[in-house]
């Protein structure tokens, strides 16, 4: 039986307690609020990479999704080069649910898609 592909479905590591080098430069990492309230706005710190990812012509990440439960916030495009995938974004969560999974996915040109999640509290 043959391995998976890189661009057959969405990467995430073997094992998230000890990642690959390749997970490592790839997974995104989320930071934000364990809690946030509801209707206020917060901030998301997004990076790629525990170790930097290269951003070269030939190498490099495409594009960073966000959504927050089933809601699809917002995408950003690089450009090679000119670009690093650390972003910081400001989002507002509604009451609804009280709990949500923020999701990021990103692309990499030459290694696919990588998503990385995390569960936020939204209060009252």
């Amino acid at each position: 039986m043959t391995e998976k592909g890189l661009f057959c479905g969405m990467n995430q590591p073997a094992d998230p307690a000890t990642l690959t080098e390749m997970e490592k430069k790839h997974m995104p990492w989320i930071d934000c609020p364990d809690t946030v309230k509801a209707g206020e706005p917060f901030q998301v710190k997004i990076k790629v990479g525990e170790i930097p990812h290269p951003m070269e012509e030939g190498h490099h990440i495409q594009w960073l999704e966000v959504s927050f439960g089933r809601n699809f916030n917002l995408r950003i495009d690089l450009t090679p080069v000119f670009t690093r995938p650390d972003v910081v974004v400001t989002l507002v969560k509604g009451s609804v649910h009280k709990t949500s999974t923020l999701r990021v996915v990103e692309r990499c040109n030459v290694h696919g898609q990588w998503e990385a999640t995390r569960d936020v509290t939204v209060s009252e």
